[in-house]
């Protein structure tokens, strides 16, 4: 099992930049694809970024690339979300999240087993 611990979120102004982190207990967390979601006040929970095992290969949204960023450290089990140039829009519960096989669609929410409490971002115009 697999328990996860996001970190970095707070208030910053339109432009700023933030760093995520997500914190994972266990010895097999280099086993994991890892995956940003967000959820905004009254919309649905959607994918942000993903990444390999490895990290060898991301994946991204279509309306956060070019300005997030995600990496991991399997050393110390532990994935990031660089995020640069910050919207308004990009306000939202990020949430980090473990899937033991390689997401058949990296967007779907039920193919991931494991999910963090979430870190509160919100970027003010």
């Amino acid at each position: 099992q697999v328990q996860l611990v996001e970190s970095g979120g707070g208030l910053v102004q339109a432009g700023g930049s933030l760093r995520l982190s997500c914190a994972a207990s266990g010895r097999t967390f280099s086993r994991y694809a890892m995956a940003w979601f967000r959820q905004a006040p009254g919309k649905e929970r959607e994918f942000v970024a993903g990444i390999t095992t490895s990290g060898a290969r991301t994946y991204y949204a279509d309306s956060v690339k070019g300005r997030f960023t995600i990496s991991r450290d399997n050393a110390k089990n532990t994935v990031y979300l660089q995020k640069n140039n910050l919207k308004p829009e990009d306000t939202a519960v990020y949430y980090c999240a473990a899937s033991l096989a390689i997401p058949a669609n990296w967007e779907r929410i039920n193919d991931y087993e494991y999910w963090g409490q979430g870190t509160q971002v919100t970027v003010s115009s």
